[in-house]
């Protein structure tokens, strides 16, 4: 959080010395909770700094790891987060690809953040309004 908030009041290379060493710590054994987090900030950090590739590659490992840890909520934010660049990037149907699926396997907590931003995005994607998924809660 300290360093989305750091990226957010333009002290880009503050938040990214410290998520660099949240990742350091994290790979040397600590605590992987918030590893998935970790990663998915970092690629957003690059996409700040114009590191699309970089970027990509940081959320790819962060589904893959948000995934391995059946972490559905950083899934999402991460899915999110690489939609809105592959989007930017004119990948409208790889971004819609790889962000409904996630979206409609969630169905707990509507009014949550992550949903509440990841609806917006979908429809810019080209997604119809509808309801929901309804497979499971979380």
């Amino acid at each position: 959080m300290q360093a989305e908030g750091l990226a957010q009041a333009g002290d880009l290379q503050g938040a990214w010395s410290l998520l660099d060493e949240v990742v350091v710590r994290i790979e040397a054994g600590e605590e992987r909770s918030h590893y998935a987090e970790t990663l998915r900030l970092k690629g957003w950090l690059l996409t700040l700094l114009g590191e699309q590739a970089a970027a990509e590659a940081a959320l790819r490992k962060s589904l893959d790891v948000a995934r391995a840890q059946l972490a559905r909520s950083w899934e999402l934010r991460t899915a999110t987060t690489l939609a809105r660049l592959w989007a930017s990037q004119g990948r409208k149907e790889q971004a819609l690809s790889l962000l409904e699926p996630v979206f409609a396997w969630l169905t707990g907590g509507h009014a949550t953040k992550d949903l509440v931003t990841a609806v917006p995005l979908l429809q810019e994607l080209g997604r119809p309004k509808r309801t929901h998924g309804t497979k499971r809660s979380v």
